[in-house]
């Protein structure tokens, strides 16, 4: 004896629809996991600091607003051409969400050795956010150096981006 079943959703104890019929045999699914927008910024000319402190990188900042406080957003950076100008000094990039830094993508990236201007290529970075928010959130890269010039696009038509997604929680 066969059984059958009609409905035309079908939610989670939190009244979420997990999936959705039409009638007609369309059937949506939730979009969990689904990446639901991208924005990106792409910065190029060369970028220096001698501040042994945190300071921004220029233009080096992009903004999404999720859709939804259980939302993650998935920030990806790839920061190239990264250079010095003295020997046995190191750089550090660092990226944040407004003011927090919530990542470390170069903490001390290893200039050691005897030679000036020594090229360590890219320096990337995968970094999975909860923001818990639907405000716009600013992600923005910010570097330092512990003693000379660190370069981000060394070469002037060096480009670098950092780009975010919204991946949705339901």
């Amino acid at each position: 004896m066969s059984s059958i079943l009609k409905v035309d959703q079908l939610q989670d104890s939190g009244g979420n629809n997990l999936v959705t019929s039409n009638g007609s045999g369309v059937i949506t699914s939730s979009a969990f996991g689904k990446v639901l927008q991208v924005n990106q910024t792409v910065f190029t000319g060369a970028k220096s600091t001698t501040s042994t402190s945190l300071t921004d990188v220029s233009g080096a900042s992009v903004s999404i607003t999720p859709s939804s406080t259980s939302n993650k957003i998935l920030v990806l950076v790839n920061a190239n051409d990264v250079q010095k100008s003295n020997a046995d000094v190191f750089g550090t990039i660092v990226l944040l969400r407004g003011s927090t830094e919530i990542a470390q993508l170069g903490g001390q990236i290893g200039f050691t050795g005897t030679s000036n201007y020594n090229n360590v290529g890219s320096v990337s970075g995968t970094y999975l956010d909860s923001p818990s928010t639907t405000s716009s959130t600013t992600f923005k890269l910010q570097f330092k150096t512990s003693g000379g010039t660190f370069f981000i696009n060394t070469n002037s038509g060096t480009e670098s981006m950092i780009t975010v997604m919204e991946i949705s929680a339901w």
